[in-house]
């Protein structure tokens, strides 16, 4: 477990009240496990669930004018779990946990639902500690970046995808060739096959990343 003076260097933000953020970082495993009594980061968990959705919300409300119905879908895919978790790892999140031994036996700092539900935690941890622009400025940055992977995503896959289905008979897929780094700095190398010809490879922190990269390459290499 590293030390939470490592978190607060990597998120940029130095802890008034300590219990704070130690608190975040405690699963109740640790809790149940521990011969005093410690506090563990569920009830966190439930106020930055808030904290993050109102964020998100107001992003996503000022930046866009989609209608209601694309808003509320688009703030579902960066609240949920699959996405905090991506969040957790650019900071090794999992790494700061206090988890007790099964769990920590069980693979506990690399499990979605314990990672996602402490980064929650976190989030709370930063609003009551420095408020509504301290928390929004930890999370703004994971959704941007995220908002960003899918835009660019979208646009040059499904510029491929048109052209390569104007032909029928073709067949488009995305295959990993390589993947390499720890967990939390993963580096995917994907190749896009039209058939069974590579046409494109692209890198990336994540295989939607790798795979918008390799699109990327194919439409230049096609004349796109």
């Amino acid at each position: 477990m590293r030390e939470i003076c490592e978190l607060e260097e990597a998120i940029h933000y130095h802890f008034k009240n300590q219990f704070l953020i130690e608190t975040a970082l405690t699963h109740t495993s640790f809790a149940n496990e521990s011969k005093h009594a410690v506090k563990h980061n569920e009830r966190l968990e439930f106020l930055g669930d808030s904290v993050l959705s109102i964020v998100v919300a107001e992003y996503l409300f000022t930046h866009n004018n989609m209608a209601e119905g694309d808003l509320t879908r688009m703030r579902a895919s960066l609240v949920c779990e699959t996405a905090l978790f991506e969040f957790a790892k650019k900071i090794d999140l999992g790494s700061y946990l206090r988890l007790g031994r099964g769990e920590e036996r069980g693979g506990g700092r690399n499990r979605p639902s314990v990672v996602s539900d402490a980064f929650e935690a976190v989030i709370a941890a930063l609003y009551l500690d420095g408020g509504l622009e301290t928390a929004r400025t930890f999370i703004l940055p994971f959704v941007t970046e995220a908002i960003a992977e899918h835009s660019a995503e979208s646009d040059y896959k499904t510029k491929l995808q048109e052209i390569v289905q104007q032909n029928p008979e073709e067949r488009l897929s995305y295959v990993v060739a390589d993947e390499s780094g720890p967990d939390h700095n993963k580096k995917f190398v994907v190749e896009v096959h039209l058939n069974s010809n590579c046409i494109g490879r692209g890198e990336g922190h994540s295989k939607k990343l790798a795979e918008q990269h390799a699109a990327k390459e194919a439409l230049s290499l096609m004349g796109y």
